[in-house]
């Protein structure tokens, strides 16, 4: 009889719709509260911003209520997602970890690893689900190259975009390159030994384009460059497996996969290798990764990417920003002319 009531206990928890809320509902935060109005056992209970104008157009095209402060929601929801700008995401995500409310934060996780490692000691101790929202982990192209991915040599990526205003608050490292930090550290699954990184600003106040080379302690090798001052959008990942004989090449905005192997044997004419392409589908990866973060609350397993990935991206990305900063103060310092006593006129 106690299996029993333990059993439906388990079965009404897991069809007891999750009640959801969005803090911050800009460009990216709405389409968050869109995707959790769409899914099936989710109640979108409220959306949060501390501009009128946009919580009031959010709130009223998804019939819910809007309120201009997030502690006004505090104990009465079940989980949430903070797309509010960088600055705000550890208060607010610490608000309601520590109220028992599960928490999908926006990349970066957090401005500092000391608060990242924060909301994981509290998610940790409150036992709730902190995901952090690296997107790409939800690409059909991603989830689809995974059996070709192991044991990479060297790794290429180029992550392109027009300039915009928005996004503009962080660098671009933490901005787009972060999100290519996150796969490689994921694929490569080795220490970082040593990196070597260059950029500048160019519109904003911020580095704009960057380049890094990251050299890992199994020896494989890393070329990141992203730009957000680019005439054209890209976001290309070519990942190179000797030990494989293999070459995969990934479009991740077309959602193309290309692996290119070496023929064991070539006929007369034939190509020395054999060529691969797979186009996928362009899914819904945020509903996807929104799927799966309220899937793990009901089932308590570890979500795709964990507040210690986020963490571990966000210190990769810190190094980064510190090597291109070094690298811009002394090409300033050695720019700037040596001043020559004059004699003085007679």
């Amino acid at each position: 009889m106690r299996g029993d009531l333990s059993l439906r206990g388990i079965i009404a928890a897991a069809m007891k719709k999750i009640r959801a809320a969005v803090i911050g509902v800009g460009y990216l935060g709405r389409f968050h509260a869109q995707k959790y109005a769409q899914i099936e056992g989710c109640e979108l209970a409220a959306v949060v911003d501390p501009d009128p104008g946009a919580r009031e157009r959010v709130g009223h095209e998804l019939g819910t209520r809007s309120l201009s402060d997030h502690r006004g929601l505090i104990g009465e929801v079940d989980a949430v997602s903070v797309v509010t700008p960088t600055p705000g995401h550890f208060a607010i995500a610490r608000d309601f970890l520590a109220a028992g409310a599960h928490v999908l934060v926006e990349k970066p996780i957090t401005e500092t690893p000391a608060e990242a490692r924060e909301l994981i000691r509290l998610a940790r101790d409150r036992r709730r689900v902190l995901q952090v929202g690296h997107l790409e982990r939800f690409n059909p192209a991603i989830l689809g190259a995974e059996p070709y991915l192991g044991a990479p040599r060297f790794v290429e990526c180029h992550r392109l975009a027009p300039y915009r205003e928005r996004g503009t608050d962080v660098n671009v490292v933490l901005d787009l390159m972060i999100h290519d930090i996150d796969i490689i550290q994921t694929i490569v699954n080795a220490s970082i030994e040593a990196i070597d990184a260059i950029g500048t600003a160019v519109f904003s106040d911020e580095i704009d384009i960057a380049n890094a080379r990251i050299r890992f302690q199994n020896g494989c090798v890393a070329n990141v460059t992203a730009s957000r001052v680019s005439m054209k959008t890209e976001r290309k990942l070519r990942v190179f497996s000797p030990a494989d004989e293999a070459y995969v090449s990934l479009d991740l905005q077309q959602k193309i996969l290309t692996v290119i192997r070496k023929r064991t044997e070539a006929a007369a004419g034939q190509l020395p290798v054999t060529i691969e392409e797979r186009s996928f589908d362009q899914g819904d990866a945020l509903k996807a990764e929104i799927e799966s973060f309220l899937a793990c609350i009901r089932t308590g397993e570890e979500p795709v990417v964990s507040g210690e990935a986020g963490l571990r991206a966000l210190e990769t990305a810190i190094r980064i920003t510190e090597q291109v900063s070094r690298h811009t103060h002394q090409a300033g310092a050695a720019a700037r002319p040596v001043s020559r006593n004059k004699p003085s006129p007679a």
